[in-house]
């Protein structure tokens, strides 16, 4: 099958970020010769435009960068890029464009034009938020936009969405205690920045957790360094988390809420504590309209509730209405290990999804 071929030759081409020259060439090449126009809203991305003479367009989207991770399948189709390497499956979601291509390439007719996004940069620094500046949705008359994940422990084959809330927001927290070192036996000259950090960490969980179980949200801490010796109070304590919600004001309060026990901290050990909230992509939420008129004619299963991971497709759905989908790859190794593989036969259902909603009168 071509779509098994097109995973396996761009899985051994897998490259970084924005710069993506041996990716964009396999794609164009791939392309032309359709009955499309190429072009290429910002540097390094791709657009493919299928002109059925309908008023507006639906969009599809694909992530086309890989990650710095040394593969470790075995698959005689294995990256030739020393350190890099498709271990999150946009090889896959490339393909199910490509397969997309051909299939509209084949009709004489179709209810809406359809706009192909080939996009970089999803796993850092951010593709997607690019393309939406360069107003390629507006001169198209994109009227709504469509994308899919491969997923790990989801049935093989099988699709999958929800209403609303899928995948969060990501905001990573750094903080930065300062406290005073002195020797253990003097400690009462010093100030304490582990037991500050301790305290922060503790009231931090514990904010998280007041809650309520429908409010989606997660705040958790990976990294926590404090001190040099075993018998002096730390001067520094250094922690790193991330913060992830979908409601915007759920994020906020919960950022405005760690600023407050900050400053509690401060007051109450006498150190300086320094946060930090980096700009993060924003959630992906289904727009619950477009998703039901989709189900009428369409039919997935629905998934009980989101996933705590970050995508940013998210920025598309802030200019047009939007819903993504997650293609179940059954018991594989997680996204982003370096020996995530699947059956590349399995790429098939996703195309079929994307060719029936192509036809949907949304």
């Amino acid at each position: 099958m071509q779509i098994v071929s097109d995973r396996r030759a761009l899985h051994s081409i897998p490259e970084l970020e924005l710069q993506l020259p041996k990716t964009m060439e396999y794609l164009r090449s791939s392309l032309q010769g359709l009955n499309c126009r190429l072009f290429s809203p910002t540097a390094e991305s791709l657009c493919a435009w299928f002109d059925f003479g309908a008023e507006s367009t639906l969009a599809f989207r694909a992530d086309c960068d890989a990650l710095p991770i040394c593969e470790n399948t075995g698959a005689e189709y294995a990256s030739t890029h020393p350190g890099v390497m498709h271990a999150c499956g946009h090889d896959g979601h490339m393909a199910i464009l490509l397969e997309l291509a051909r299939r509209l390439d084949a009709k004489k007719e179709n209810k809406n034009n359809v706009l192909l996004i080939f996009q970089p940069g999803e796993e850092a620094p951010g593709g997607a938020k690019p393309i939406c500046d360069s107003g390629v949705l507006a001169e198209y008359n994109v009227k709504a936009i469509f994308g899919m994940h491969v997923w790990p422990g989801l049935p093989k084959g099988e699709i999958f969405s929800r209403p609303n809330e899928l995948m969060s927001s990501g905001t990573e927290v750094t903080v930065d205690i300062y406290g005073r070192s002195a020797h253990i036996a003097k400690a009462e000259q010093g100030v304490d920045a582990t037991a500050a950090g301790v305290a922060f960490y503790t009231r931090a969980c514990e904010m998280e957790k007041s809650y309520p179980a429908q409010v989606y949200r997660l705040l958790k801490f990976g990294k926590f360094d404090s001190g040099t010796v075993r018998n002096a109070l730390s001067a520094h304590c250094h922690i790193e988390g991330s913060l992830r919600a979908f409601q915007e004001e759920i994020l906020a309060q919960m950022q405005s809420n760690l600023r407050t026990i900050a400053a509690e901290i401060e007051a109450e050990f006498g150190c300086e504590a320094k946060l930090h909230f980096s700009e993060g992509y924003p959630a992906v939420m289904n727009d619950p309209a477009l998703y039901a008129k989709l189900r009428e004619a369409v039919q997935w299963n629905e998934l009980a509730a989101p996933s705590m991971t970050a995508e940013d497709f998210a920025c598309y759905q802030r200019c047009v209405p939007g819903v993504f989908f997650f293609l179940g790859l059954g018991d594989v190794p997680a996204l982003h290990s370096d020996n995530f593989d699947f059956d590349d036969a399995l790429l098939c259902k996703g195309a079929d999804l994307f060719e029936t909603v192509a036809e949907v009168d949304v």
